[in-house]
């Protein structure tokens, strides 16, 4: 966890991002770890913990990170969250709590309240276009024999 809080230190105090830091570890080992750069590469979903999830996933040459724990600096905000459970890890450890990050004005509460909401009713309205020929495609990969699940 200190690593954690280090990188998160190094990288708002670099300007490459806000105050967040994550490592990922394996077997005892640091095999990843990732820093907020939404700022310096442009681009919101570069969160610390989504820079680590891609670092270790590259590293393990696998998309799922079984038997690895994550190690963040701060509770993880719903994108975050979304791809932690995506990885499956073991383990998630955090040290500032999301109202600690709001505190800071990085409030993420308008997006859980958002998910709350029939995707019409959204901040940002949500409509469904071609559903049909959507849903021929998930009845297709039922049905692909030669598919990798996850």
């Amino acid at each position: 966890m200190e690593k954690a809080i280090r990188l998160a230190a190094i990288g708002m105090q670099s300007n490459r991002g806000g105050p967040f830091g994550c490592v990922i570890v394996k077997n005892g080992e640091i095999i990843a770890e990732g820093t907020n750069q939404v700022t310096s590469a442009y681009d919101p979903t570069a969160h610390a913990e989504m820079v680590a999830i891609r670092n270790a996933c590259k590293k393990l040459g696998d998309f799922q990170l079984t038997g690895c724990d994550i190690y963040t600096s701060c509770e993880p905000c719903p994108m975050c969250l979304g791809a932690i459970y995506w990885s499956r890890p073991e383990r998630v450890f955090y040290a500032a709590s999301r109202r600690d990050a709001a505190d800071a004005g990085f409030d993420d509460e308008f997006i859980y309240k958002e998910l709350d909401k029939q995707p019409e009713d959204r901040a940002i309205p949500m409509k469904s276009l071609l559903r049909k020929e959507a849903q021929k495609l998930f009845e297709e990969w039922k049905l692909k024999e030669d598919k990798i699940e996850y």
